[in-house]
């Protein structure tokens, strides 16, 4: 072996150097064949890692769509049937009023002076005005009745007055009479200017209030002279277990037809269902969701479609999921919330092209930045094999080792770029550029396009993320305000260990984070207990308020040595002077001689207390009820005594324990409540209401809790206990 020049003749490097021009057409054909392998195995390469980031946007793009929108309808549905059904309920609320307040009318009627009443009068149209109309061949000034009845005149005017629900209210008495108060006095007239018969006991709410013999809500009908949509709320009134009229309250639905028909946009609205699976308001004019208001209409629980079938069914009976339906030869996103007041529910729909959308928006960007980086990288390929077979011919050997290295430059970083974006997972990871992408060419634009779209795709996470952890902290809040409104009332057991001759018990369950309803008790002095029950009308947050501020005003009267009716009067005087949300609240109040079993209470619109006889029976006590408090100024309040011997029991409640409702929306009612009373007679305060509240969970069973639950128990002992 010689060296020549550094050359090594008869070595390695000879024969590597024979080799190689032996071979060189070889080589070049070879090399030629194998840069269109790379090229075609590089194009792959890009192809498949494309294909894998666009599945990659479009299954988290679409599951954190499809997780917001689940979160967001739901609780758009809820609120939006919660919003609705309160409305019902305030107006419930008002015809039971009325009701009481009738009753109580009929019952002392030798109280009561007959009440002048008047026609309707052309010249009050757009006024408030009491008003009577009658049945055909009635003479409404023959009527005793109804002119009892007018003594609630003033009462159904400051009701209708001070609602913005109302467009009615009246009372019906059963010989063919109606007094009623609104402000259309002008469309009760026909062309010759008289007065129009109005068939008093023949209208569907005269029947089916008597029929039923409870509050019960008409179907939507058309108003007999203005043909607008509307329902009304009624309730018999009894004496004697006769009935001898019927109150009620007629309610408008413009306001929901018009905030129905207002929400279409961008492929997404809602619609409102009544009990019969019709559809009520809905902005489509045409195809399956088109309302109708007429007992033709189709009930959609009977639909062909039975997803769309069982959604309805679902909806109206409490609230659904997230579901995807076809109809009318689209996909829906679908969810419903019933409204238990009046057994419809609403629907919120959202045309799932449209969530598809940013998803597409994403994807197309990428494809056009994936189009103009692959064309680069393609015309810069052929410009490189071109130059690399020149320099190949010219310079076999500095070409074959070039390619080598040229190759090996352009397939690496692509494969360590596709064993990246497939190590990429969770919602966390993100695509970033290293050095070896820094090659100065179309693989490092390439590079750089993946980066900035995996960026913008985490940054989008991060948004959604925001929003789900403020919506965690409003709850939060909530949760916070449940607990200091607990804190506020008294809940430390036994509540008075120095006192043996009583005990007591109390607890409150609100229906949501906070509650309107409230109890209390604390000593007056040494000889006196002071005992409240209370439930301020209304849900949430400003019931909770308007419930500390009443609970403050009755504790500080109390503590002034005042007797139960003078506590009473001057609470509603304190509340009504600054009551601008017109809010009220029915309160049970008794004041305890501890030393006699002396009990002085009074009674503002609550419900009955239970006196429980040791080894006895459990009965109501009906007492005589005031007007509510903050309901009206110059209220007077009566109270009246008891006398609790050893051994007996006070329960008093808020109308949440007898009105607790099933799924089949059957009230608990105070019968059920008196038996699961009684069902130990002996049991110590604690224990009462332990089984009341076993048995009003056992009746209601999955049912969403709809009013705040609050009871108390008090054990009267005796001095020498």
């Amino acid at each position: 072996m010689k060296i020549i020049h550094g050359i090594k003749l008869g070595g390695l490097q000879q024969k590597l150097f024979n080799l190689i021009l032996l071979n060189i057409i070889a080589l070049i054909v070879a090399f030629a064949a194998v840069s269109v392998h790379q090229q075609r195995s590089l194009s792959q390469i890009v192809e498949k890692a494309s294909a894998e980031q666009q599945e990659s946007i479009t299954e988290v793009s679409e599951a954190t769509m499809k997780a917001v929108l689940e979160s967001t309808m739901t609780k758009t549905t809820a609120l939006q049937a919660y919003i609705a059904s309160d409305l019902f309920g305030d107006v419930k609320t008002d015809v039971m009023t009325l009701q009481t307040f009738a009753t109580q009318l009929y019952e002392y009627a030798d109280m009561f002076s007959p009440h002048p009443f008047y026609p309707p009068d052309k010249s009050t149209d757009g006024v408030p005005t009491v008003q009577v109309q009658h049945e055909a061949g009635v003479d409404p000034y023959a009527s005793e009745s109804l002119a009892l009845a007018a003594n609630m005149s003033e009462v159904m005017l400051s009701m209708f007055s001070n609602s913005d629900k109302l467009s009615s209210c009246f009372i019906a008495t059963t010989d063919g009479n109606i007094l009623y108060v609104d402000d259309r006095a002008g469309a009760y007239f026909d062309e010759n200017g008289e007065v129009y018969n109005f068939p008093v006991r023949e209208r569907p709410w005269y029947r089916e209030a008597i029929e039923t013999g409870e509050v019960i809500f008409t179907g939507v009908e058309l108003d007999t002279f203005t043909d607008i949509a509307g329902l009304v709320c009624a309730a018999p009134v009894y004496k004697d277990n006769e009935v001898v009229a019927v109150v009620g309250a007629d309610i408008f639905l413009t306001s929901i037809r018009d905030y129905v028909e207002n929400s279409t946009g961008d492929g997404s609205f809602l619609c409102v269902i009544n009990e019969s699976g019709q559809v009520l308001f809905s902005p489509q004019k045409e195809g399956i969701f088109s309302p109708e208001i007429s007992s033709s209409a189709p009930d959609l629980r009977q639909s062909e479609n039975a997803e769309l079938a069982q959604l309805v069914t679902d909806a109206l009976n409490g609230a659904t999921g997230l579901e995807t339906i076809r109809v009318d030869g689209k996909e829906y996103y679908m969810t419903g919330t019933s409204m238990p007041t009046v057994g419809w529910a609403v629907l919120c729909i959202v045309e799932k092209e449209l969530t598809r959308q940013p998803t597409v928006a994403m994807l197309n960007s990428y494809d056009m930045i994936n189009e103009e980086a692959l064309d680069v990288f393609q015309d810069g390929a052929k410009h490189s094999s071109q130059t690399i077979l020149v320099l190949t011919i010219a310079l076999t050997l500095l070409g074959v080792t070039g390619a080598l290295v040229t190759a090996g430059r352009i397939v690496k970083p692509v494969e360590h770029m596709t064993r990246r974006i497939n190590s990429l997972s969770g919602s966390d990871s993100v695509f970033e550029m290293e050095k070896i992408y820094r090659t100065n060419d179309e693989i490092e634009i390439l590079a750089e396009s993946f980066a900035s779209l995996s960026r913008k795709t985490k940054d989008y996470i991060r948004q959604i993320t925001e929003i789900t952890a403020e919506k965690e902290r409003i709850g939060t809040e909530l949760a916070l305000a449940n607990r200091i409104q607990s804190d506020m009332l008294p809940n430390t057991y036994p509540a008075f260990p120095e006192r043996s001759e009583f005990d007591i018990y109390a607890s409150m369950d609100p229906a949501k984070e906070v509650g309107g309803d409230f109890y209390d008790f604390f000593l007056v002095d040494d000889d006196h207990l002071c005992v409240v029950m209370a439930d301020v009308s209304g849900k949430g947050v400003p019931a909770a308020l308007f419930m500390m501020a009443s609970r403050i005003i009755l504790a500080s009267y109390a503590k002034q040595g005042k007797s139960p009716a003078e506590i009473m009067r001057s609470t509603n005087e304190a509340i009504c002077q600054n009551n601008r949300e017109e809010m009220f609240v029915t309160v049970w109040l008794g004041i305890l001689e501890i030393s006699t079993g002396r009990l002085v209470a009074a009674n503002a619109g609550h419900e009955y207390p239970v006196l429980m006889q040791p080894g006895g029976r459990c009965e109501l006590y009906k007492d005589k009820h005031g007007f509510v408090i903050g309901g009206m100024d110059g209220m007077i309040y009566k109270e009246y005594e008891l006398k609790l011997l050893p051994g007996e029991r006070l329960f008093v409640y808020t109308d949440g324990v007898p009105e607790a409702t099933n799924k089949d929306n059957e009230l608990f009612g105070p019968e059920r409540m008196l038996d699961a009373l009684n069902q130990d007679t002996e049991a110590s305060p604690k224990q009462v209401l332990k089984q009341v509240r076993e048995a009003v969970d056992a009746f209601v069973g999955d049912a969403e809790q709809f009013d705040d639950l609050t009871m108390l128990c008090l054990e009267y002992k005796g001095p020498n206990a």
